[in-house]
């Protein structure tokens, strides 16, 4: 028996964010989070919960009884505390009591307790490895791989609920400095990472790494494989991070009305001769890449003299990044598309 599929021209519309935070404590997270809820709520409406697993910290940002809540001081927010016990199913419950009260916005301050506190995914792991190796009569250590089933199967579980609903949700994960084991190497250093199953990280849509001492201000370049594997900027949003950016009610609000299936925040008017100089110290392809995104952005409206400057040097820098790479003996760097 044949299928029957139906085809229509692709249209981008409405679709729930998922915001991550990641850094060690004190580098702004929950305010930033508390920031881009606020400014996600211009757009959407509605109210804000956050639940709550850290000692009722959250409520540091809440006004005083009798006082109206104005950012970035303090917010309006419905508090929802959370504690032990701490599993998969345990954060799908708090999160389903917000989105039954009408949650538009859920923070969620701290996922990763959901990792390695009471309760959590670590935890549950070792007390069904125990209880699979005296089931069998083996080791534990032959038991540890068949133990992850049941508190994986649980996070699935979770993040699944989480993809089909109608809210908008911004996670934050504490982070620490891990290594990378290699027997019979040195441990290669990852850098900061989030203390977290690298599944339920990768849903985000967008991601931030925040840095000791980073007061909000995500950083989007690292030395470590780890960190940079733990930021996520897509092409739709880099415009709001072109210049170091604080995350705020702004930023909030241009997620939300892109989310919404309009265009974002208008772009700023582009200087060429900034754009010009970032061509000139341009030194690799990933770069290349996002300059040139600016470069067909902008084309149609530049004039002609500055059109001809631009593909000088967006040539000239095409070139250099070629001439570095063999010489490194790797491959050119892709082909670039005309932008005529």
């Amino acid at each position: 028996m044949s299928r029957t599929f139906v085809d229509s021209p692709a249209i981008r519309e409405k679709t729930p964010l998922l915001l991550g935070l990641i850094g060690p404590s004190g580098t702004g997270k929950t305010m930033s989070a508390l920031r881009l809820g606020t400014g996600i709520q211009r757009v959407t409406g509605g109210d804000i919960f956050v639940i709550d697993t850290e000692a009722r910290r959250s409520l540091h940002y809440a006004p005083s009884p009798g006082t109206t809540a104005k950012p970035p001081e303090t917010f309006k927010f419905t508090h929802v505390p959370f504690g032990a016990p701490f599993s998969p199913l345990d954060y799908l419950e708090a999160i389903e009591h917000c989105a039954k009260k009408g949650a538009k916005i859920i923070i969620v301050d701290s996922m990763s307790h959901e990792h390695e506190s009471v309760g959590g995914v670590l935890e549950e792991h070792a007390s069904e490895t125990k209880r699979l190796a005296k089931l069998w009569g083996v080791s534990e250590s032959k038991a540890q791989m068949s133990a992850w089933s049941e508190p994986k199967k649980k996070r699935r579980r979770l993040i699944n609920a989480v993809l089909q609903m109608d809210c908008n949700f911004i996670f934050c994960w504490r982070a620490k400095e891990k290594l990378k084991i290699k027997p019979g190497k040195d441990p290669e250093a990852l850098g900061m990472m989030p203390i977290a199953g690298e599944e339920f990280v990768y849903e985000m849509v967008l991601k931030c790494l925040l840095m000791p001492g980073a007061n909000g201000f995500p950083t989007w370049k690292s030395e470590y494989a780890g960190e940079q594997m733990m930021m996520k900027i897509p092409q739709q949003f880099r415009h709001l991070f072109k210049e170091p950016a604080q995350l705020s009610e702004d930023i909030g609000e241009a997620l939300a009305k892109w989310a919404a299936g309009g265009p974002g925040e208008k772009r700023q008017p582009v200087d060429i001769s900034k754009l010009l100089a970032q061509y000139e110290a341009c030194s690799d392809a990933a770069t290349l890449r996002v300059l040139e995104e600016e470069r067909r952005a902008i084309w149609a409206g530049a004039s002609k003299d500055d059109k001809a400057r631009l593909k000088t040097a967006a040539d000239e820098a095409s070139k250099r990044i070629d001439d570095a790479t063999a010489a490194n003996g790797g491959a050119e760097s892709e082909d670039r598309a005309d932008i005529e």
